[in-house]
């Protein structure tokens, strides 16, 4: 592809944050720019900074549908994570040879610096936040972008040879990559999610592995030695595995030992800090603490400048987001738990007597693994959304269910159950696009309804 955008003309699919960055940095670049979306402009607040003036290139905006001919009479496409490259018509593009790519292909093809890239199932941001923090603690030039809120291509312009970028990467923006590739890249953990998105489980898998797909034996790959997915993955990449463990050793990476995290290289051994100084709950955490370590060391942060980083990180909205004590009773935020196995490890940071709120619209997951943790750990449940009454068919007889129809009534209803000790939780198991317009929005509108509790 000609990197030289002057006069292209460019299908920029999705409008919405990585779409519209994508559409302003190819119209700063002299492209002829036409963005697409089945949304109204009325539904597309982030449109209004591409309408000033001040562009090189032209702009046409084709909102409430697409038309095919956009997708016939064009030299590339640029495709939003949340537009599936299934989309009907990408068909007619690929039949016309039409390139296909997605925003963080074209950030990288123009970004100077290294790429740090996370994805899995589940603590992504959590961990692309924290590889973050900890690179900017041990006094390196730092980023956090990607699915994480800053769309990778708005720090194009700013970006230099000693800048380090930790993105957040979703399986849909993995899979329109081409000649993306990061020097170091992760993946957490791998459980069944959006499958209704994918055919199965392994073409899930497949999207999140192409984060190796143009890796060599120069760059590395930070996999989970105690997943049974990622860890067979260690002897499949043609880049240098490095392991983390919460429950073994590791020949390379990092682990857990006697309470203490080690990390371990062809230098030999090297102990970090004791378990005890990460704060944030669950087991799943210290998870995401061991791989932010590994690649915070692996991008030249120093062993002694990780500890004061961990014991500061409090965690990161809507993830187990502790937000207030009413008369002995916790509640806590995790809408970003929008799978089932989420949920698990969500239920799994308390012990017990959790009232938990859960719900939204289903991703085709399978409730009936929550049974045990639900029996085990919860007293009440309270469910919302369109997935609603597929959760209470799943749960029968483990638990006793309640119905909300808001997410107001959800939380005034377990405030009426709950007894000191207890914790309100909510851990949804789903997305949120039923009654929010997206997970912010619903733990938001969590937190509002606790805060409004007397």
């Amino acid at each position: 592809m000609d990197m030289n955008y002057r006069g292209k003309s460019v299908l920029v699919v999705g409008a919405a944050r990585s779409g519209t960055a994508a559409a302003r940095f190819l119209l700063a670049s002299g492209a002829r720019v036409t963005l697409t979306d089945t949304r109204s402009l009325e539904n597309l607040p982030n449109i209004a900074r591409l309408l000033g003036p001040g562009y090189p290139g032209e702009l046409t905006l084709e909102l409430g549908g697409h038309k095919g001919a956009s997708f016939r009479n064009c030299d590339f496409i640029v495709v939003s994570p949340g537009v599936p490259l299934s989309l009907t018509q990408l068909g007619i593009s690929r039949k016309a040879g039409i390139p296909i790519i997605a925003e963080i292909e074209l950030a990288s093809r123009h970004l100077k610096g290294r790429i740090i890239g996370i994805t899995g199932s589940n603590g992504k941001t959590t961990t692309t936040t924290l590889v973050y923090e900890l690179l900017v603690g041990a006094g390196l030039k730092g980023h956090a972008a990607g699915n994480i809120g800053t769309p990778l291509i708005d720090l194009v312009e700013d970006s230099s040879p000693e800048d380090i970028y930790a993105v957040e990467l979703s399986s849909f923006q993995l899979e329109g990559i081409d000649r993306f590739r990061p020097f170091v890249g992760s993946i957490l953990n791998l459980t069944p999610d959006h499958m209704d998105r994918y055919p199965g489980f392994e073409d899930y898998i497949s999207a999140k592995r192409r984060i190796f797909l143009n890796q060599g034996k120069t760059e590395f790959a930070v996999l989970n030695a105690d997943d049974h997915w990622t860890a067979a993955m260690a002897s499949q990449v043609h880049s240098t595995p490095v392991l983390f463990s919460r429950l073994k050793t590791v020949e390379r990476g990092t682990f857990l030992r006697h309470g203490v995290l080690i990390y371990r290289d062809e230098a030999g051994e090297k102990e970090l800090f004791p378990a005890g100084s990460v704060t944030l709950k669950g087991a799943h955490n210290l998870e995401n603490v061991l791989a932010a370590c590994a690649m915070a060391l692996l991008a030249g942060a120093h062993p002694e400048s990780l500890e004061e980083s961990i014991r500061k990180f409090k965690g990161v909205e809507h993830r187990i987001e502790w937000v207030r004590e009413i008369r002995g009773v916790q509640y806590f935020n995790d809408s970003k738990a929008t799978n089932v196995d989420a949920a698990i490890k969500s239920l799994e940071a308390f012990p017990g007597n959790i009232l938990l709120i859960a719900g939204g619209r289903d991703k085709a997951g399978d409730f009936t693994v929550l049974r045990t943790p639900v029996r085990d750990r919860v007293k009440h449940l309270v469910l919302i959304g369109e997935a609603a009454e597929k959760i209470r068919q799943a749960l029968s007889g483990a638990v006793d269910m309640s119905e909300a129809g808001s997410m107001e009534e959800a939380v005034s209803m377990c405030g009426r159950m709950a007894r000191p000790g207890d914790v309100v939780l909510l851990a949804p198991a789903c997305a949120s696009f039923d009654m929010f317009q997206d997970y912010e929005h619903r733990g938001r509108a969590f937190k509002e309804a606790v805060r409004g509790q007397k």
